[in-house]
């Protein structure tokens, strides 16, 4: 906008598509490389020395995650809920009261 010249302009114009075309193919290419990373799975197969362990710890989510499960069946106030979610620290721990919460609010409304 600040050159009167056609010709300037056009090289400007051409330009500014070449920066946009250019931009387009490296996000592009950014998404092709995060959509074809190999599986977990083909990881741990890699990594077979670690496999037991994280397996054992995974494991041992899983039991920690179905006690909390049947702890959360008792609790009947949205405020001890609350306060446990506030406590938690565990992504999947805190999807569970979150659920249990809703459950207990559904109840409430009906």
């Amino acid at each position: 906008e600040a050159t009167l010249d056609l010709a300037e302009r056009r090289r400007i114009r051409s330009a500014i598509r070449e920066l946009q075309r250019q931009e387009l193919e490296r996000d592009e290419e950014m998404l092709a490389s995060k959509r074809f990373r190999p599986e977990r799975s083909s990881h741990q197969q890699d990594n077979k020395e670690n496999w037991p362990q994280s397996r054992r710890l995974e494991e041992e989510q899983q039991a920690a995650l179905a006690t909390l499960s049947e702890q959360l069946e008792d609790i009947t106030s949205v405020e001890e809920l609350t306060k446990l979610l506030r406590a938690a620290g565990e992504y999947e721990e805190r999807k569970l009261i979150r659920a249990a919460i809703r459950k207990l609010r559904a109840e409430e409304i009906e």
